[in-house]
This record gives structure tokens, C-alpha cells and sequence, in this order.
């Protein structure tokens, strides 16, 4: 049996050791000289330390990164059973209806590898705040997850993976939206770019306005709304609730974007020249452009109540909040959002299950099988 008494001159004995090496500790020169101070963090450019996620000066970035991570979904939850069905069922889909879902995976299967690309191997080692690289990592992850939503529906209707994964290449209207982009990725994707002239961190500027104001915040649209038009009729349900969770992910990006887009001109106003702003003016005019070609070659003639024409308007509206949204005048005046539901579906506010099918099964770590 213990006795608890024998064992006290042991832990006295014990104690002047502990007491040296606290008095050791407390009495050397700890070098604080590199701790990282949340007024010298910078979006680009900063000198502070990449790897010191704390003090956090950009709260925002932070907290956008939390709500990614509350957000999280996985394709598989969603049953594909009666797309599958409805897909198989000679009348099941008219022509155009078929040829709306496949011009979309047609588009979508890349666009959002190429976000990703774009994010691990260009933006992220540009930009210089943890706060925002670990937004940027959710980010990546999520555009992994979309893309292989997109793979899981193809593979779910037995499309030919050949046709719809080669559409980017083959189907010019998809092929001229990639094409506008992959400058704009090349530029910080080449190893030998780097900030820290105007000229620089104008590119940088530029391809960061691009990708969220453009590619997430206008080229995605044409195609959510024709999905979630068919989901909105009961149809491709299944299709139609993942590109929901998909929308509220793309929704999420674009805001961060435009918030990182923000602070980076406040952070450095001698980038925001006017030539600077008819350029990015010319940018949003011609992705305007491209998006309602994509519109009219995916809707030749009206399908699920929509047509080609109601697209102009619609993408006019989107880029005159894009613009606005980083402090340049709406380019389309006075135009109005002829899809007030679609508002509904973006509004990231409202927290629900979108169709009522989601069954969520994870497995915590001690429950994992390593067999």
C-alpha cells in the first residue's frame, strides 16, 4: 500500500529543481524582436511573419473561414436516384432541357479546377496574411469538392465522361470563357512573378478582380439558374441541391474576394488609377459578353420559362453589383434582376436544408476503421 506521507520528501526534494529552472526562465533574454504586431500585417507585401496566424488584424478573413467550415458539405449525401431515373425515361427531359444539363457540366467540370489551380499555385503565395491564406486553403478544399460534385452527377447520369470533360476544349462557348480566364492565371502561376512594384501588384490586383468578381461572381450564373430552374420544377433535384450548396460556397468566395480586393486598394491607393479602372471597366464589359454567348448557345430556343434575351439583363444587373461592390460605377444603369428568386437561394443569411434530402453520416476519428 502507498503511504502518501513517505512520498512528500520526495516531491520536496523535487522542488528546488522546479524553482531553478523557473528562475532560469524568468531571468533569460528571450529575444521578442520577431513577434508579429497586427498594425504591420499587410494583404500583400508584408514583412511580418506568413506562419504567426495570431494577432489577428484581419478578423474578417477569419471569420469567413469559420463559416466555410460550418458550411461543409460532401456530393455523396445527396441521393441521385431519381435524376437518375428521370434521366433515363425517354420522356423524361426534352432535348433542350438535356442539352442546358450538359453544356453546365461541360463548363463547370474545369472551371473550378482551374479556381483551384489558380488559388494553390498563384494567389496564395502572394498573399501575405494568414488570416486570408487559411480562408484561401478552405477555399481550395471547396473547389475540390465542387469539382468532384460535378464528376459524381456525370458519373451518377452515365454522361460520356470523354464529351463532357473535353467540352472546355471543344464547345466554343465554353472554350472562349476558359480562354479569357487562363491569362489571368498564367501570370501569378509563373514562378518568377513577384509583387512589389505597382506594376506587379496591379497584375495581382487585376487576376484577384477577375477571378472573384468574374469567374465566381458573373461566369457561374447562366448555369446555376438554368439547374436551379429545373430543381424549382422537380426536376434533376438531386443535380439542382448540390449546385445549391455549391452556389452558397461560390457566393462565400466572391464575398471574400471583394472583401480582399478591398483592403489590398486601401491598404495601397496608388493602385487604384483611373486608367487602372477603365481597364477593369473593359474586363466586366467583355465578361458580360462572353457569358451571354454561353447563355444563348446553351438556350437556343426557351426552355424551363427562360430564354437567352432575359440573361442580358440579368447579367448587366450582376456586374453593376460586381462593380459596385469594389467602388467603380454600375456599367449597365438602371437595370433590374429579372430572377428575384435567385436572390433568395444566394442569401447566405438564411440557414436551411435546402431540399429537405440531406442525411449526413460522419465518422468521428475514434470510430474510423485503419484495416
Amino acid at each position: 500500500m502507498l503511504n502518501w506521507d513517505d512520498e512528500a520528501p520526495v516531491a520536496a526534494e523535487k522542488a528546488p529543481v522546479l524553482q531553478t529552472v523557473d528562475s532560469a526562465i524568468a531571468g533569460s533574454n528571450v529575444d521578442t524582436s520577431q513577434r508579429v504586431n497586427a498594425a504591420d500585417k499587410r494583404i500583400i507585401n508584408a514583412k511580418t511573419d506568413v506562419n504567426q496566424l495570431v494577432p489577428f488584424k484581419y478578423k474578417w478573413a477569419w471569420d469567413k473561414y469559420l463559416a466555410g467550415c460550418a458550411n461543409h458539405w460532401m456530393p455523396q449525401e445527396i441521393n441521385m436516384q431519381r435524376d437518375i431515373e428521370l434521366w433515363k425515361s425517354p420522356n423524361g427531359l426534352t432535348e433542350d432541357e438535356r442539352r442546358v444539363i450538359k453544356r453546365n457540366l461541360g463548363f463547370f467540370v474545369t472551371a473550378d479546377s482551374l479556381a483551384a489551380n489558380n488559388i494553390v499555385l498563384g494567389t496564395y503565395r502572394h498573399i501575405t496574411a494568414p488570416e486570408c491564406r487559411q480562408y484561401l486553403l478552405r477555399q481550395a478544399f471547396e473547389e475540390a469538392i465542387h469539382t468532384h460534385a460535378y464528376q459524381y452527377i456525370v458519373e451518377s447520369l452515365g454522361l460520356d465522361e470523354g464529351e463532357i470533360f473535353n467540352a472546355y476544349n471543344e464547345i466554343p462557348s465554353i472554350r472562349d470563357k476558359d480562354q479569357f480566364l487562363i491569362p489571368f492565371i498564367d501570370v501569378l502561376t509563373d514562378p518568377t512573378f513577384r509583387t512589389g512594384t505597382l506594376e506587379a501588384d496591379q497584375t495581382l490586383l487585376r487576376s484577384l478582380i477577375v477571378f472573384a468578381c468574374l469567374m465566381e461572381g458573373l461566369f457561374f450564373y447562366v448555369g446555376f439558374t438554368q439547374i436551379l430552374a429545373l430543381g424549382r420544377q422537380n426536376k434533376m433535384t438531386g443535380a439542382a441541391e448540390q449546385y445549391q450548396y455549391i452556389l452558397r460556397d461560390e457566393s462565400m468566395h466572391c464575398n471574400f474576394g471583394i472583401d480582399l480586393i478591398n483592403t489590398i486598394k486601401m491598404e495601397n491607393p496608388q493602385l487604384w488609377t483611373p486608367a487602372f479602372r477603365e481597364e477593369i471597366k473593359s474586363l466586366f464589359s467583355r465578361a458580360v459578353e462572353l457569358e451571354y454567348r454561353y447563355a444563348e448557345d446553351t438556350m437556343p430556343r426557351g426552355v424551363l420559362g427562360l430564354n437567352a434575351p432575359m440573361f442580358k439583363g440579368y447579367l448587366r444587373f450582376i456586374a453593376n453589383r460586381r462593380a459596385q461592390q469594389i467602388g467603380l460605377d454600375a456599367l449597365f444603369p438602371q437595370e433590374e434582376n429579372p430572377f428575384p428568386w435567385m436572390s433568395e437561394m444566394i442569401d447566405l443569411k438564411k440557414e436551411r436544408n435546402f431540399f429537405e434530402t440531406r442525411v449526413i453520416e460522419y465518422q468521428t476519428g475514434g470510430a474510423l476503421s485503419w484495416d
